[in-house]
């Protein structure tokens, strides 16, 4: 039995959903924790209630409905495209609120065309806020990881590099660190002459005969979870990270681009100005860009209202397209977030590619702004009704 009352308003999300083409699902408050562990992101990571069963095996309470319903897709080998619906309780740490609170969204499977079900959820995400907060303003971010990988790629970084700035999209502190470190290579610290040697001359074979013989003579080979070719491997790697730099330029074409900061009308041109200015091979992820803002034009939707910050991302390591978030405008809390996952369900054991996308609503948010709203309601009825009364007064 839930330990918190399910929102009033939730009837009429749920009115919204079956008016959208959708499937409702539920699926079990214990899930196992390796999916979430795995792909979440380490912001979620910190927040999960973890347990175990008789066997050992890790399980958690169910920190969010993505995961789940792909995992329930797939487990039930239903065809796609498919609309899924739902609403239930979610449990997190949480710094502020409860720890067990009620979200509700859409999972959007199958879809080929990525623009137009990007516009649409984006829509539907906004038509169930206006379903339960009527009469109120919405602003909304979008970002791009997509355009974010692209831009990467094209500065021709090692590629655990780019992986690493890939992780990062989105999280402001880190991604300046990374930045501020590729302004200049720094050594890797703390290997011995002769693995420095063996590195400088390439020899793999004999550096790993090296290391055998290192880990033999302290008897650490015995306890050792890498092989020494493993060893070699990620040395390599480190080593090639660890003197990789970018120029002025290209330093400076990074900072730019994470600093675009627009609305939606105008950023196709500002997207495009950036690609030409720096000399970078984009027109791939331009079209898809482009492509979206396109749809979101003809489904309707207010490019005045959305803004597209190129270094707006959401703390779930596995988006891998558009991402977005809509709050009142004016206000901080966010009551709608989501975006494109494209990668999940094949990673999750899909037989097939399956694009993906959808959102959640924080439901304990929205309640906060309904009440917010009626406050300020009753207060502006006092001040219009105060000259009135006293003017009776006198």
């Amino acid at each position: 039995m839930p330990l918190i009352d399910m929102p009033d308003f939730a009837p009429a999300i749920l009115e919204e959903f079956a008016g959208r083409n959708t499937t409702r699902v539920d699926t079990p408050v214990i899930q196992p924790a390796e999916p979430f562990l795995d792909m979440a992101g380490e912001d979620l990571r910190r927040r999960i209630f973890l347990t175990e069963n008789e066997r050992g095996e890790s399980l958690c309470l169910r920190p969010e409905f993505t995961i789940p319903v792909c995992l329930r897709h797939i487990e039930t080998v239903t065809g796609t495209p498919k609309r899924y619906a739902y609403l239930g309780e979610v449990f997190r740490q949480r710094r502020e609120g409860a720890n067990e609170f009620y979200q509700a969204g859409l999972e959007d499977l199958g879809d080929t065309d990525a623009a137009t079900a990007d516009a649409r959820i984006v829509a539907d995400a906004l038509a169930c806020l206006h379903r339960v907060l009527p009469g109120r303003a919405f602003a909304v971010t979008i970002g791009d990881q997509a355009v974010f990988e692209a831009v990467v790629a094209a500065l021709g970084l090692p590629s655990g590099w780019q992986r690493r700035l890939v992780r990062a999209f989105g999280q402001t502190d880190v991604l300046e660190a990374i930045i501020a470190r590729l302004a200049k290579p720094e050594p890797v610290a703390g290997l011995s002459p002769e693995v420095e040697g063996l590195l400088e001359a390439g020899d793999d074979a004999a550096l790993a005969r090296h290391l055998h013989d290192e880990m033999e003579r302290t008897g650490y080979l015995t306890n050792a979870s890498r092989a020494p070719e493993e060893i070699v491997r990620r040395l390599k790697e480190k080593r090639l990270l660890a003197g990789a730099s970018l120029d002025a330029a290209k330093l400076d074409a990074l900072k730019e681009f994470l600093s675009i900061n627009v609305s939606l009308r105008y950023a196709p041109g500002v997207l495009a100005d950036f690609a030409r200015s720096a000399g970078l091979p984009l027109d791939a992820a331009i079209a898809g860009f482009d492509a979206r803002v396109a749809a979101l034009s003809a489904a309707g939707a207010s490019l005045a209202d959305i803004t597209w910050r190129a270094a707006f991302g959401r703390p779930l390591d596995y988006y891998t397209g558009l991402v977005f978030e809509v709050t009142v405008r004016g206000e901080h809390d966010v009551l709608v977030g989501g975006g494109r996952y494209d990668r999940m369900l094949t990673l999750l054991g899909a037989k097939e590619h399956i694009p993906a996308v959808g959102f959640s609503m924080w439901l304990d948010r929205i309640q906060k702004a309904k009440e917010g709203a009626a406050i300020r309601k009753v207060e502006a009825g006092f001040r219009t009704e105060s000259p009135r009364k006293s003017g009776e007064l006198r």
